[in-house]
Order: structure tokens, then C-alpha cells, then sequence
């Protein structure tokens, strides 16, 4: 992950607004992929911030109570994604700094989000957590 500073709050135009449970995941990735076919991201970084989504999405459908929303953005800078649920949240100090063993039962999804993504940010609310990752446009 580099370190840019791309909006990752509720700016920019909104492209994509999605409720979602386990049935709707393969629907909302091909839309965020639609979506990101529109801008300059190189097709390697479009398929990372899409695969970014879908882990994410997982995540709230597997420890966030079965469902969440997708919110995607495009700023003047990059994309940004925000998925929110009703889970308990978890702490970024909860996701591994390497690459969790084949064995281990979870932790593979956000860690590979964070080395996708330009920028990750994990935010608790009352009503349950949110994660909000960002991915710069490429250079023209």
C-alpha cells in the first residue's frame, strides 16, 4: 500500500450504492468492475481494487451479520469504496502485517486489501463497522 491521499470520505460523485447479501455478491462485483472499467486504472489495478470489494463484501456477509452496503465513489484523484454492516468491527491491529499461514482461518481477505489498496481505513460506528480503502488514478 502506498502512502497517497486520495478522499476516502463521502466525496466525489457517488457511483454505486448496493445493499447486499451472500446471493448478491457476484452481481455487485461485476458492477463495481463495470464501474471501474469507466476510469483510468490500468487493468491490473482495476481487477486489484475489484478483488478488494468482493473481500471485503465477503467480510461483512461472513462476521457482519449476513449483509451490508456498498458505497463507491470516483473523486477528481481516484475511487474510493466503503462497505459498512452491523458486525462487531475489528481494529486494524487485528489484521496481520504478513501473509496469514494456508492453515489459518481467517485474516487472508483484509490483509490482502491493505497491500492492494493505496489507503485502508476501519471505522466502528454504533450501528457496526465500515471499511473504506482508495486507489489513486494512474498517471495518464
Amino acid at each position: 500500500m502506498t502512502a497517497q491521499t486520495i478522499a476516502t470520505q463521502d466525496e466525489g460523485e457517488l457511483l454505486l450504492q448496493s445493499r447486499f447479501h451472500a446471493a448478491d455478491l457476484a452481481r455487485v462485483r461485476i458492477e463495481v468492475d463495470l464501474h471501474m472499467s469507466t476510469t483510468t486504472l490500468t487493468e491490473q489495478r482495476r481487477a486489484q481494487f475489484v478483488l478488494a470489494a468482493h473481500e471485503v463484501m465477503c467480510n461483512a456477509v461472513r462476521h457482519g451479520g449476513g449483509e451490508g452496503t456498498l458505497r463507491l465513489y470516483r473523486s477528481a484523484d481516484g475511487v474510493c469504496c466503503r462497505v459498512t454492516d452491523e458486525g462487531p468491527g475489528l481494529s486494524e491491529e487485528m489484521i496481520p502485517r504478513t501473509l496469514p499461514s494456508p492453515d489459518a482461518s481467517n485474516g487472508r481477505g483484509l490483509w490482502l486489501v491493505r497491500e492492494l489498496t493505496d489507503r485502508m481505513e476501519i471505522a466502528r460506528h454504533a450501528a457496526g463497522s465500515s471499511i473504506t480503502f482508495a486507489m489513486g488514478f494512474d498517471a495518464a
